[in-house]
């Protein structure tokens, strides 16, 4: 006798989604404001000019603009926006 019913599809698919982390808007790319621009799980980039944090770490722009990736002091990364030059 078999221990598992066959096509047991009420005990298996226990398995999270996967949760589409990651740089979403690269450096020189063109955002508006309120577009994210990393979706992340604690602050593998921080926030600098222009860049707001959501509670869970999501940066997303504040202002229209390009986006630049600089490393500042303890080799941490920042991500700004700079406006357009006019």
């Amino acid at each position: 006798m078999a221990h598992k019913k066959g096509q047991s599809s009420s005990k298996n698919g226990r398995e999270s989604h996967s949760k589409r982390l990651g740089i979403k808007k690269f450096g020189e790319q063109v955002v508006k404001a309120g577009n994210i621009i990393v979706r992340q799980r604690g602050t593998a980039h921080n926030p600098g000019l222009n860049v707001g944090m959501g509670k869970d770490h999501t940066l997303y722009a504040l202002i229209d603009g390009t986006v630049k990736f600089t490393r500042k002091r303890e080799d941490k990364s920042y991500v700004s926006v700079l406006p357009f030059e006019n």
